[in-house]
């Protein structure tokens, strides 16, 4: 089976890596009310709370400007382009798993922006663990 994902795939998935990893504290803020949640917690699991808030806001942002700058190289075939690609799809399809086990249990304010920016960011999230996992097949092979 030959794939071929167009760099420009790669840089669109890219974009909205970095645009995930930008409106996450927002999200974080207006629709989960996470920060009153936190603080709630005792003070070294408060920090533990934000420190993996900002790790996930990091990798998002990192996994983003690599597809951005180098798309060429995460489909080179070599094994680094299949470390790298495994690994980000490792994370996204663990991302949408985790979104269709769990989140589905939780309430989300009713506001038209929430519903539709739900969807959108899942549909993000989805793509993503598509064209990485596409890549990663397409580096094996």
């Amino acid at each position: 089976m030959k794939i071929n994902i167009p760099n420009w795939l790669i840089i669109l998935g890219g974009a909205g890596q970095i645009f995930t990893a930008l409106v996450y504290p927002y999200i974080r803020h207006k629709v989960f009310d996470w920060y009153n949640d936190v603080k709630q917690l005792k003070p070294l699991n408060q920090e533990i709370a934000k420190t993996y808030g900002r790790y996930i806001q990091g990798l998002n942002f990192s996994f983003g400007l690599i597809a951005i700058l180098i798309p060429s190289d995460l489909k080179n075939g070599t094994n680094l382009a299949i470390a790298i690609t495994g690994l980000i799809a490792a994370y996204w399809v663990g991302k949408v798993a985790t979104q269709i086990a769990y989140y589905p249990m939780y309430d989300i304010p009713k506001k038209q922006l929430f519903k539709w920016g739900g969807y959108g960011m899942n549909f993000l999230f989805v793509l993503f663990a598509v064209v990485y996992t596409l890549l990663v097949i397409q580096n094996i092979f």
